[in-house]
């Protein structure tokens, strides 16, 4: 590892490590870092990456040295255990060119862990007793292979197990006083503008003055299907964080008004609902294409039962004239994925429920379905309320999920707009 750069370029930044070739594929992710994540932030430290990195005690003991080199925290998870496959210590002692040795006392912790749990602890568990040259070992009180901490150069690395409650355990014993020890009173928050009904580019070409006021690495756009946030994020001593995030939010809001759905919300599910309860309506959906995960989405927010009576998923063009009432004509001239037939969705499924607002969605997700008239990813949708009815249809990029979670989306952002309208 080098020396440190005269400036300190390192001091406040962080990286996150997580070891296991599994963690490469499709079947399992890194969700320790988040957690880790959160604490970094807490103390005020900048988390500039993040590494998943596979059972190879040469990669890891790259990317610990390249990261240490520039970043004042370096965190590690997994790779701890006792399998040929666990290869963090070697590669943590090869990144510091330290020696691994056995360690009697370490042994004897294991032995204990075992026994406390019925079990005797097999010859590869000897392995976990294996600890590098002069690091201070962690001991385990919530699974069995301990962590390790190693300060050098005004650096620490600190390597926990990937179980997470492990992992958790860790972090408050000994991660936290560490953090302490190097918080200079300064901390990191964001606060997030959740968007709807917007482009990533359009909003970058609205908002991209306010960078050279607020910085641009303290800005950060992220798209997702029908929704968009905006992390705001500031660094410093808590009242004046505060304070800049008040003025970041308010500089941002004056430009993007009525785009911004809420701060801090998981979706627009939890703005809509609170918005019916403080307005004491009620709602009612009939869905096709989504399946239900409108209704899904509604229901997923604490006390939407006061809002929210029901819905129906008319999948079939029989369910859609049985259940939902839309008229048979309409259906035979115009077919189930138009605006007549989404319009009557809307307002037939409101009448039925007995409620003021009523959505209708109905789509072609794919992969198949298409025609060249009505083409895979076509969704319309509809808002019926107290003053008619608003419809909508476009075309969706992407496979059959992605096609269903912008329909989820864009109706409720729909539904969220004329509520507002009517609140005005």
């Amino acid at each position: 590892m080098e020396r440190i750069p005269e400036k300190h370029a390192f001091r406040g930044k962080a990286a996150c490590i997580a070891v296991g070739s599994e963690l490469l594929g499709d079947a399992k992710l890194d969700l320790n870092s988040l957690e880790i994540t959160q604490t970094l932030e807490t103390y005020g430290f900048n988390v500039v990456e993040k590494r998943v990195v596979g059972d190879s005690v040469e990669r890891i003991a790259a990317s610990i040295r390249e990261l240490m080199n520039g970043c004042e925290v370096v965190i590690v998870t997994g790779g701890l255990g006792p399998t040929a496959d666990d290869v963090t210590r070697e590669g943590v002692a090869l990144a510091l060119a330290r020696e691994l040795f056995f360690d009697p006392e370490v042994e004897v912790w294991l032995q204990e862990r075992y026994q406390r749990v019925g079990r005797t602890m097999p010859e590869i568990g000897r392995s976990m007793a294996m600890v590098v040259e002069d690091s201070e070992i962690i001991r385990n009180t919530a699974g069995s292979a301990p962590g390790i901490l190693v300060e050098e150069d005004g650096r620490l690395l600190a390597v926990f197990p990937g179980v997470p409650w492990e992992m958790r355990s860790m972090v408050e014993s000994h991660l936290k006083a560490r953090l302490e020890q190097r918080y200079d009173g300064s901390i990191r928050r964001s606060r997030t503008l959740l968007m709807g009904g917007v482009v990533e580019s359009e909003v970058e070409g609205r908002i991209r003055h306010l960078y050279d006021r607020f910085g641009r690495d303290n800005v950060t756009i992220l798209a997702s299907f029908g929704v968009l946030r905006l992390v705001l994020t500031a660094t410093g001593a808590e009242a004046q964080v505060e304070q800049d995030l008040d003025r970041m939010e308010e500089a941002f809001r004056e430009i993007l008004g009525d785009d911004v759905a809420g701060i801090d919300i998981p979706g627009l599910a939890h703005v809509v609902i609170p918005a019916l309860v403080d307005s004491d309506k009620t709602l009612a959906t009939a869905e096709s294409c989504t399946g239900g995960l409108v209704g899904a989405a509604l229901t997923n927010v604490s006390g939407s039962s006061d809002a929210y009576m029901g819905g129906v998923v008319s999948y079939s063009n029989q369910a859609k004239e049985e259940m939902v009432g839309v008229p048979h004509e309409i259906l035979v001239e115009h077919g189930a994925v138009s605006e007549p037939v989404v319009r009557a969705m809307a307002e037939e499924i409101r009448k039925r429920f007995g409620t003021d607002w009523g959505l209708g969605v109905t789509g072609i997700a794919g992969p198949s379905g298409g025609t060249d008239e009505k083409p895979v990813g076509l969704v319309h949708w509809a808002v019926a309320g107290p003053d008619g009815v608003v419809a909508r249809h476009r075309v969706f990029p992407g496979d059959r999920e992605i096609v269903r979670q912008w329909s989820v989306n864009v109706v409720l952002d729909l539904l969220r707009r004329q509520l507002l309208v009517g609140a005005k």
